[in-house]
């Protein structure tokens, strides 16, 4: 983290020269000395930070360099918002000038006197520096200590010997593997084995290549262990000496000298015309494969290579051809979890009834994860079995056990591996995630425009923030760092978490390197003055503790114990922590914003989700910093002209999410006039429509990403037309109309069309579908909600190829639905709901092939299954809610002709409301 912390520094070093060079005078010289030699230092930080846990004198010096960048940052800040902030012109201007001119030069000599302060304390880190250099070495990017490849070695080593008694919830994908490794197929093939440190792949793995049928089937084997440390040579020699000792000859001499392309060529020849399994466990990098797989001959039939690996890109890089697979693990389900744990902790297999509420809060630690469940159960053999609070104390202090060198500090020394190979931006937004309660499913959304607030999103060209930050997020996900829950259509992540051993790890290493640390029960006394962030999980009021944190760049608060009103707010901020980036007081009930959240000239993000503020004041001007703004679920209805001030804003939401059976379930916010100023915009939820002049200043909105407008009139529907053609870089947009009667005149051309747009909600009656909709190539999801139309919609969809969603609310008044032969080769989710004219649904032959969610609600006249349904091969749930009584009786009775349709599909739900409830039944 210190690497990361000097390298966001130099980021911004640049930036403040090339922005405040006419304000510095001659402080220019020393920041400049600053960045030369905070420079000097960044590559020996990542090796230093590797080996600080072996050294403390190295563990100091690391620390000392990450606070040095931290209060030059803070530094720069201070004079930025000192010297560098937006005055007014005219007189008014002249004289703030004039008034401030004495308290301006008074900040500058304080400022010049903590540049001076800092540059002595860098010559003193640089002498170290030099000298730590001279003692360690540069090493190549990805060394570790000693005692971390031991522990990785013996680990590894551990799972090859484990009995196959021993395994549970493996029997299924070892079978799985072995089908594709014997599949029949005379091609060559490369079958990988992806997922999280500690699930078990070298197990796997092993299980499957000591398979009796698998080595009958090759005539050579070999298993070669890649890790990061990867050398070409000594991984070809080893594989060299495993394949002669295979057909009980010596290695010829001459291999020993020969050098990489000659080892390579030496292997391809011996393998060729033989057919052979060869496993690279624990590879890292594609470029480690690359430099080997040449040495593998592709043209013998049947010959296979088994691969492990924590990289997703590594996994899919690897398998190229069309008959490659990739294998992704999973956790162990929570039955497969308890059967492991007794069989490992009780030699009967039986828990005793007054250890299994604990053995459960234990094993719910471990979610599932092989090796933290296999390590905890070595330290809870040495506790007592008749004494329930020796086991109690694991459990409380689980987090704290991975930090020792206990049974645990294996756990904490794998999952380190992947964290130690993140970039030096990746590991901020990784121990970031840490602010997060335990089991927290985290918006993405929410989570990139923090990560983004928080400045560790560096910029690149031809790419917004927001995809950069994606992109981070992707790559976190494609490292087995933390895992999906839940993907928007168009593949975003809506939402993901962390696994909770990890979170401890990272929770530690956020609270070292003083990136995030957490309050809770409002013992605030055990932070440090110096500290960051904090995040606070339960909010409790101590008014002798606020003053204490001046430094502090984020606040973020999870949950109340005591009601955050305007008062306690304005205390909490009253020792004016001026440098504040974020400050998230969701679900707080505040009913107006403190003046003191005003004076935040640093302010980029501002969450008041979900509280009681009903007025925005004009003073929302003075952020002028600010890019996010969350007024979502608020009574705010209406924002001031001050807000046109905000010229970085680039997320604006105001919306209130209401009944979404309804039409018109959102409502939006009353705009200031000259909204289109603005310009920043990428994000802009609920505006309401309230003339043409409004519709017309969107159309000014050229950054617009995702647009929501409500209240929409049919008069509105030409500009609003119009306007859609200027935003040609948006996303997703919805539209709501201003009552249920209200017909859109959406017929009007789009020029050009937004080619981009891949998300569309129409809530409102529609006459018919508007033409422009089948030239939307890119569209991925479509949701017409309250349209009425009397034609079949599908006909105006069925050419659209990247469809992968399609929900109607009571969108169609016909009595039947035709998804005709061929089409919809790309959709996933079709929602039904409030037909109340349908009776028929057709899919045709090679219709819908992706299908895999169905769901029909209140379509109270359709008395039979989908034709077809029973093609749908994909299919994984048929959702039925609240749906004709025939029908949910033919299926009831599991001998009729419907009920056969249905059979093999893995999740089928039907349920009616009653009496204020769903009454569910699953077959």
């Amino acid at each position: 983290m210190a690497e990361s912390a000097v390298s966001f520094l130099l980021q911004q070093i640049s930036t403040f020269l090339l922005t405040q060079s006419t304000r510095l005078g001659g402080l220019e010289r020393e920041i400049q000395f600053l960045k030369d030699e905070l420079g000097s230092m960044r590559a020996f930080l990542r090796d230093a930070e590797l080996k600080e846990d072996d050294d403390s004198e190295l563990k100091e010096w690391v620390g000392h360099v990450r606070e040095v960048a931290y209060d030059t940052q803070d530094v720069l800040d201070e004079f930025i918002m000192r010297f560098a902030r937006y005055h007014p012109d005219g007189f008014y201007g002249r004289v703030h000038n004039f008034c401030s001119s004495i308290k301006n030069i008074r900040a500058r000599n304080r400022i010049s006197s903590k540049i001076e302060s800092i540059k002595c304390r860098v010559k003193d880190i640089s002498e170290r520096h030099n000298r730590y250099k001279s003692d360690y070495g540069l090493s190549e990017r990805g060394s570790y200590s000693a005692d971390v490849e031991d522990v990785v070695s013996h680990f590894r080593g551990n799972a090859l010997l484990i009995d196959e008694a021993e395994l549970v919830g493996f029997e299924k994908p070892k079978r799985e593997l072995i089908s594709q490794i014997l599949d029949g197929s005379s091609n060559f093939k490369v079958v990988s084995v992806v997922g999280m440190g500690g699930m078990g792949k070298t197990t796997l793995v092993k299980r499957v290549y000591e398979d009796v049928n698998v080595k009958r089937h090759f005539q050579l084997h070999a298993w070669l262990t890649i890790s990061q440390t990867f050398h070409m040579k000594v991984a070809l020699k080893n594989l060299i000496r495993q394949l002669f000792k295979e057909i009980n000859e010596a290695v010829p001499q001459e291999v020993e000298s020969m050098d990489g392309d000659n080892l390579r060529a030496f292997v391809k020849d011996f393998l060729k015309q033989k057919r052979y399994i060869i496993v690279l466990d624990d590879l890292w990098r594609l470029e480690s494969w690359e430099a080997i797989r040449y040495a593998f001959p592709e043209t013998n039939s049947q010959s296979r290579i088994l691969l492990t690996t924590r990289i997703m890109d590594t996994a899919s890089g690897c398998c190229t051809k069309s008959n490659d697979y990739v294998h992704k693990m999973q956790f162990l389900s929570d039955e497969e979890s308890w059967t492991l744990f007794l069989s490992k902790t009780f030699a009967d297999d039986c828990c005793p009834p007054h250890l299994e509420d604990v053995s459960r809060g234990i094993l719910h630690k471990c979610k599932g994860l092989p090796l933290a469940i296999v390590s905890i159960v070595g330290v809870l053999a040495l506790k007592d079995k008749s004494k329930v609070d020796e086991w109690e104390m694991i459990l409380h202090s689980l987090g704290g056990e991975l930090e020792g060198i206990g049974k645990l500090e294996r756990v904490r020394k794998i999952l380190l591996l992947s964290y130690n190979d993140l970039p030096w931006f990746l590991k901020s937004c990784l121990l970031y995630m840490s602010i997060y309660p335990e089991d927290w499913n985290i918006s993405g959304p929410y989570l990139i425009q923090r990560w983004i607030a928080e400045g560790f999103i560096l910029q690149r060209k031809g790419m917004t923030t927001v995809e950069v930050a994606n992109g981070y997020l992707n790559e976190l996900i494609n490292r087995s760092m933390i895992q999906v829950v839940e993907l928007d259509p168009d593949g975003s992540i809506t939402y993901c978490n962390i696994h909770d051993i990890l979170r401890d790890i990272i929770l530690t290493k956020a609270r070292e390197q003083n990136l995030v640390m957490l309050a809770t029960n409002g013992d605030y006394t055990r932070l440090p003055e110096n500290i960051r962030r904090i995040a606070i999980h339960e909010f409790i009021e101590n008014h002798d503790e606020y003053n204490r944190f001046k430094h502090l760049r984020s606040l973020l608060i999870f949950g109340y114990r005591n009601p955050l009103n305007e008062s306690s707010l304005s205390k909490l901020l009253s020792g004016r922590p001026k440098l504040l980036n974020v400050l998230n007081l969701e679900g707080a009930k505040l009913k107006r914003i403190p003046k003191e959240v005003f004076k935040l000239f640093h302010l980029k993000y501002l969450n008041l989700r979900d509280t009681g503020i009903e007025i925005i004041s004009q003073s929302i001007g003075n952020l002028q910093n600010l890019e996010y703004l969350n007024l979502v679920d608020t009574h705010v209805m209406e924002l001031p002209i001050g807000i046109l001030k905000l010229r970085k804003l680039r997320e604006l939401l105001v919306f209130h999410e209401g009944d979404y059976s309804k039409n018109y379930a959102v409502r939006g916010f009353k705009a200031p006039r000259e909204i289109g100023r603005l310009l920043s915009l990428e994000y802009l939820r609920s505006i309401d429509a309230n003339n043409d002049e409004t519709v017309r200043e969107i159309g000014k909105l050229a950054q617009l990403r995702e647009l929501s407008i409500t209240k929409l009139r049919r008069e509105d529907g030409k500009e609003l037309c119009s306007s859609l053609g200027k935003l040609t870089n948006l996303c997703k947009l919805s539209v709501y109309s201003i009552k249920e009667d209200e017909i859109f005149d959406l017929q009007h051309s789009i020029s050009p069309t937004p080619r981009a747009l891949q998300m569309l909600r129409l809530s409102g009656r529609l006459e018919k579908v508007p033409q422009w909709l089948s030239s939307l190539q890119g569209l991925t999801s479509i949701g017409l909600r309250g349209s009425g139309l009397r034609e079949d919609p599908l006909e105006s969809l069925q050419d659209l190829p990247n469809l992968v969603e399609i929900i109607f609310n009571k969108a169609y008044e016909g009595e039947q639905l035709c998804f005709k032969a061929g089409g919809f080769q790309k959709l996933k989710r079709l929602e039904l709901q409030r037909l109340e004219q349908l009776k028929w649904v057709r899919v045709e032959k090679d219709a819908l092939p992706c299908l895999q969610y169905l769901t029909m609600a209140d379509c109270k006249q359709v008395n039979e299954l989908p034709w077809g349904i029973q093609n749908l091969n994909k299919l994984q749930s048929l959702g039925l809610y609240n749906m004709g009584n025939e029908l949910v009786m033919k299926l009831q009775d599991k001998g009729s002709e419907e009920y056969q349709k249905i059979v093999k599909i893995p999740e089928i739900v039907i349920a009616n409301w009653i009496d204020g409830q769903w009454d569910k039944h699953f077959l």
